[in-house]
C-alpha cells in the first residue's frame, strides 16, 4: 500500500519510506491511500480468533504487498506476545487493560510492533538507522525497551526534566548500548517541537538515516488498531449492541487508531476523548477552534500535551468536517482532583485501581453514560499500570500498590540520562556531533 501526506495529497510514498521517514518534508504525516473495509464474514469469525491470527488480519490490510505474509506473522507473534484482556468494573461499564507488555504501558504494542517492521525494512541496509523519539511517559519506556539491542538501530528518547514519574524515567534512561536519553529543560510539547524540526531538517538527514517512534509514525498507528477488535472479541454479541469506547488522550493517536478501526468496519458508536485540562481538542468540538497552547502538567503527565499531533490524520479523515468529527467523537475533560477522586471512588466501590490516565478515560465514559442512556455498554481504555504511578495513587487509596517484577527492577539501575536545552540549535549540534 502506498501512504500519503496529510499536507498534501499528491505525496505518496511507499511503506519503507513513510515508516522510514517518519515524517513528510511537507510536515504532514503519513496516511494509508485507503483504508480498507473488512467483509462481514470476518467480524462474524472474531470471536474465534485468538489476539494474534486477529492482529495479522488487520495488518494484512495496509502490508501485505510489502511484507511477505509468513514475515509479517512473525513480526505480530513476536510483538504482540501478551493479551489486552476486558474487565467489568461496573454496570454497563468495562475496562481494556493495555498495560501487560514489557513495560506496563499500551505503547508497548505500537513500540515492538515497529521496531519489528524496521528491523526488516533495513535488513539490506548500509546505514545504521537512528529514531527520535520525544516522550511525556510510557513512549519513552515503551520505544526504548521495544528497540533496545535490536541491530541497526540506535534510539535517542527526549523527555521533559521534572515532568515524569521516576519510574518511567528509570524505564527510559538506564538501559544504555543503543539508547540515548536526553533529560530536555522544557516540556513535552518542546520535546516534540524539537523531534519535528530534526525530522525534516536537510542538514541532518544528510548525515543521519533518521525517523521517529512517536504515534506520528504510521507503523505505531497501525497496531495500536489491533487492541480495538481484540476489545470487540471479548465482547459477547459485540455486533448487535451498541458500544461505545473512552479513550484517555493526549498525542491522540491511540484515539486516531481506534476510528481507523472504526473505518475498518469495527461497529464503535461513538469515541469519548477524555482528557484532562489540557483540552485543546475537547475545546475544539465544542466550538470548531482548533487553539493549540503550552501544556500545563498534570498527575496524569502522558497526556499533557497542548498541541496534539495526530489531529491532523483526525481532520485528514473526515475531510476537516466538524460536523462530522463531532459525530465520531465526544470530548470531555477532568482535574486533577476530579481523577483522584475517581481513583479513590473505584477503589471503594469494587476494588480496582485506576492509574491517573485510566482515570480520566473512566470519568468520560461516566459522563458520557449518564447523559446517553440508550448505550449498552461503554469500554475504557486502561493504558498503564498504577505502579507505575504509586506516588499518585496510593496517597489516595490509602493502601500500597505491589510493583511488578519487571518495573522494580528497573528501581535499582543507574540514570545514564544526558541534560539539553530546548533550544533546537543545541539538539541539531548533538545530533550531527554524535553522527557516523
Amino acid at each position: 500500500m502506498k501512504f500519503y501526506s496529510t499536507a498534501d495529497k499528491s505525496n505518496i510514498v511507499s511503506l519503507r519510506e513513510a515508516v522510514l521517514g517518519g515524517m513528510p518534508k511537507d510536515k504532514g504525516l503519513y496516511m494509508p491511500e485507503s483504508i480498507p473495509r473488512l467483509p462481514e464474514s470476518f467480524f462474524e469469525s472474531m470471536a474465534t480468533l485468538d489476539y494474534q491470527s486477529l492482529s495479522f488480519e488487520v495488518a494484512r490490510q495496509f502490508l501485505d504487498n510489502d511484507i511477505p505474509a509468513a514475515i509479517l506473522q512473525d513480526i505480530i507473534n513476536e510483538a504482540i506476545n501478551f493479551e489486552t484482556p476486558v474487565l467489568d468494573i461496573e454496570n454497563r461499564i468495562k475496562t481494556l487493560e493495555l498495560f501487560h507488555g514489557p513495560t506496563l504501558a499500551f505503547k508497548d504494542v505500537g513500540a515492538r510492533f515497529m521496531s519489528r517492521l524496521m528491523a526488516y525494512l533495513i535488513k539490506d541496509s548500509d546505514h545504521k538507522l537512528t529514531i527520535l523519539v520525544a516522550t511525556s511517559g510510557d513512549t519513552g519506556s515503551a520505544v526504548a525497551n521495544g528497540f533496545y539491542r535490536i541491530p541497526g538501530i540506535d534510539v535517542i528518547v527526549l523527555y521533559p526534566d521534572g515532568k515524569i514519574s521516576l519510574i518511567q524515567e528509570k524505564q527510559i534512561a538506564t538501559l544504555g548500548e543503543n539508547i540515548t536519553a536526553l533529560k530536555v529543560a522544557g516540556n513535552f510539547d518542546d520535546c516534540q517541537r524539537l523531534v519535528k524540526a530534526a525530522l525534516v531538517d536537510p542538514d541532518i538527514k544528510k548525515s543521519l538515516m533518521l525517523t521517529s517512534a512517536n504515534s506520528i509514525n504510521i507503523s505505531r498507528l497501525i497496531p495500536q488498531s489491533f487492541y480495538y477488535f481484540n476489545a470487540f472479541r471479548q465482547i459477547d454479541n459485540f455486533r448487535s449492541i451498541s458500544i461505545v469506547v473512552s479513550v484517555p488522550s493526549g498525542n491522540f493517536g491511540n484515539l486516531t487508531a481506534g476510528l481507523i478501526a472504526k473505518r475498518m468496519g469495527l461497529p464503535i458508536q461513538r469515541f469519548i476523548a477524555s482528557t484532562n485540562i489540557n483540552h485543546i481538542v475537547p475545546d475544539y468540538l465544542e466550538n470548531g477552534r482548533f487553539e493549540p497552547k503550552p501544556s500545563i502538567q498534570t498527575i496524569s503527565n502522558a497526556m499533557d500535551v497542548g498541541n496534539p499531533s495526530n489531529f491532523a490524520r483526525i481532520l485528514d479523515l473526515y475531510a476537516t468536517s466538524w460536523t462530522d468529527i463531532r459525530r465520531a467523537i465526544w470530548g470531555t475533560y477532568f482535574s486533577d482532583d476530579e481523577t483522584r477522586q475517581a481513583i479513590s471512588s473505584v477503589k471503594k466501590s469494587c476494588g480496582y485501581i485506576l492509574d491517573p490516565h485510566g482515570a480520566v478515560g473512566y470519568l468520560g465514559l461516566k459522563k458520557y453514560l449518564t447523559q446517553h442512556r440508550n448505550v449498552d455498554i461503554g469500554v475504557f481504555l486502561e493504558t498503564a499500570h498504577p505502579a507505575k504511578f504509586k506516588d499518585i495513587v496510593e496517597p489516595v487509596i490509602q493502601d500500597t500498590v505491589e510493583i511488578p517484577k519487571r518495573l522494580a527492577d528497573f528501581l535499582n539501575r543507574k540514570l545514564q540520562s544526558q541534560n539539553l536545552s530546548n533550544r533546537y540549535e543545541d539538539f541539531k549540534e548533538f545530533l550531527l556531533s554524535n553522527s557516523d
